[in-house]
């Protein structure tokens, strides 16, 4: 999830993974949208085991997971845009 604090150079983006069964939030990083913020929550991952990712096919997730444990589509990811929503719409309250 992405936004910008006073002007568009200066974006930060939300990478999150959440728990399918549960929805609860496994670990995040706060970052920009390079390549090393993904890397760095997946180093975040590797303690529960986490071999399978459901992503939206933005290319950092192409260039550093196999295939083989990549599912690209909508399908998977609705609980975690759900939970982007909703971030949104509290944070637009306050």
């Amino acid at each position: 999830m992405g936004r910008f604090v006073h002007s568009k150079q200066q974006q930060r983006w939300l990478w999150h993974a959440i728990d399918h069964a549960t929805g609860e939030v496994l670990a995040y990083v706060l970052s920009n949208h390079q390549d090393t913020a993904f890397l760095e929550l997946k180093s975040l991952l590797e303690p529960f085991g986490i071999m399978q990712f459901y992503t939206d096919g933005w290319g950092a997730y192409e260039r550093h997971l196999e295939p083989a444990f990549h599912t690209v589509g909508k399908h998977n990811t609705q609980t975690i845009e759900r939970k982007h929503l909703t971030l949104r719409t509290r944070i637009k309250r306050l």
